[in-house]
């Protein structure tokens, strides 16, 4: 039996990571108020790391979305994969060279393309595509506000992301 009414309870879950920064914080903001040589620099350095946490928590926040899409994302050693009833397939983080965001027939994809031309679309609401944040996030250069602000945007298919000349020969 729960005390908590199901919605806030579904509320504070999507929200633990940025309320567990949000604790750091607070316990940072504290050991600070301790004084001295040892307890103001370990305060400091966990507030921080904790206000690090939170921004990086937030993002990801913004990329987590009902699941109504039908599919699955999978990330597995360098690989992105989309696992859905009509299309789906693999690409390799480090074969990527391109990443937009389209609409088709009013539903957002990511639309992912690599070196030989393959593209692979991902529905944004489908299971699991809250990972591709920290997919995204081990790619050269690459802006992850962009790519939040696009998800929040109703833009166009503008490039997000493209490898560069030079990171594509290395």
């Amino acid at each position: 039996m729960s005390f908590i009414r199901p919605e806030l309870q579904k509320g504070l879950w999507r929200w633990r990571e940025v309320l567990f920064a949000a604790g750091l914080v607070a316990v940072a903001l504290w050991i600070t108020r301790l004084g001295g040589y040892v307890f103001i620099p370990l305060g400091l350095v966990l507030g921080a790391l904790g206000l690090g946490w939170g921004a990086v928590a937030v993002r990801r926040l913004r990329f987590a979305r009902t699941v109504d899409a039908p599919g699955m994302v999978e990330i597995d050693e360098g690989q992105i994969g989309y696992l859905g009833p009509t299309f789906g397939g693999y690409v390799a983080l480090r074969e990527l060279t391109e990443i937009r965001l389209i609409d088709i027939h009013g539903k957002r994809h990511w639309r992912l393309r690599q070196a030989d031309g393959q593209v692979l679309l991902i529905p944004i609401a489908a299971a699991g595509a809250d990972r591709l944040h920290d997919a995204f996030a081990a790619l050269p250069g690459i802006d992850l506000g962009a790519l939040s602000r696009a998800l929040d945007a109703r833009e166009g298919t503008e490039i997000l992301w493209q490898r560069s000349a030079h990171a594509a020969l290395t």
